[in-house]
């Protein structure tokens, strides 16, 4: 174990079965995750980018074991929270939490914010009602809310002081490490920047450790340390940002980056652009070999005949590529 790696995830696999017919015969598999590795060291923010539908939130759920991975690893600290069960995996939870995507849905419109907040505590501490108040205010104060709001309910806020309520709740406990799913991809423009700038300010506060789940590429590379690139249930890149920025080697990276407009207008208009043709393939029945090649604008014959290995093609910088050298 390296020993500065918090959380390792070795070969995770999570397939969602398909049942047809009145016995419920399993007929098929989603592969939403397959055969995922990667380190995140304690401290550090990893990005993972991909489009919708590559199976982003179904790592992040699967590294916290909200969905049970079909096979493969989570170590956390050193513990293989795929072994965990019961109470050692509740116990476990107190030091990994999540932020969800959907600050409308992930909140409970029956509850007051204070007891939103307060209800990690409940379930893990024994605190008595005075001092759940009191952290309750000290929590609503870090995320930049007054205290007096823990008596509101959520239908009360706007989209960003909802997600500030989720942060929140997620630090209730005192985590080292948080899945940040897609938190800013359902609020204005105007809040995501505060929302990233709290989510980075309580990193240095707290030492916490982020894997920071968007399809915002500009918003990951100002956020995020390093990045891993996703395309349906596989990491095909993974680097430091200003590596991966400057020198994408895989042609799904290439292509993605290509969309992020740049501010300059004389480099924009220099820039060359790689327009993706087709339809993401369905992840029930992915294409053999390269999963990327039907739609690769420099696919070969033998891509088609085995998976690229992923692989390190320079020190931190690796690739899942039959024509990357």
């Amino acid at each position: 174990m390296i020993p500065d790696v918090l959380v390792r995830v070795e070969h995770l696999v999570k397939h969602f079965p398909i049942y047809r017919g009145f016995l419920q015969r399993q007929v098929g598999a989603v592969h939403a995750v397959d055969d995922v590795s990667f380190n995140i060291m304690r401290g550090e923010t990893l990005g993972l980018v991909g489009e919708s539908g590559c199976g982003k939130s179904t790592t992040g759920r699967s590294v916290l074991q909200l969905y049970r991975p079909t096979s493969g690893h989570v170590y956390y600290d050193g513990t293989d929270l795929v072994a965990l069960k019961g109470e050692d995996l509740r116990k476990m939870r107190r030091k990994v939490q999540m932020i969800f995507q959907d600050p409308y849905a992930s909140l409970n419109p029956r509850m007051t914010v204070g007891e939103i907040i307060g209800e990690p505590l409940l379930v893990h501490n024994a605190m008595s009602k005075e001092e759940m108040r009191e952290r309750v205010g000290q929590l609503l104060e870090l995320v930049r809310l007054n205290p007096s709001f823990s008596v509101r309910y959520p239908h009360e806020f706007s989209g960003g002081q909802r997600q500030r309520i989720g942060i929140a709740r997620a630090l209730a406990l005192q985590p080292s490490f948080i899945v940040c799913d897609e938190p800013i991809s359902a609020l204005d423009v105007s809040i995501q920047a505060q929302v990233v700038n709290l989510l980075e300010d309580l990193q240095k506060e707290f030492n916490l450790t982020y894997l920071f789940i968007a399809h915002d590429l500009s918003m990951v590379r100002h956020i995020s340390d390093r990045v891993a690139v996703m395309y349906l249930g596989i990491i095909v890149e993974l680097a430091d940002r200003q590596t991966l920025y400057n020198n994408p080697l895989h042609p799904y990276t290439q292509a993605l980056l290509s969309a992020v407009p740049v501010s300059d207008p004389i480099i924009e208009e220099k820039r060359k652009r790689v327009i993706l043709e087709g339809d993401v393939p369905s992840p029930v029945n992915p294409p053999s070999g390269c999963r990327f090649r039907t739609r690769c604008p420099v696919a070969k014959d033998f891509c088609a005949d085995s998976q690229p290995e992923f692989r390190e093609v320079s020190p931190g910088h690796e690739v899942a590529c039959h024509l990357v050298s």
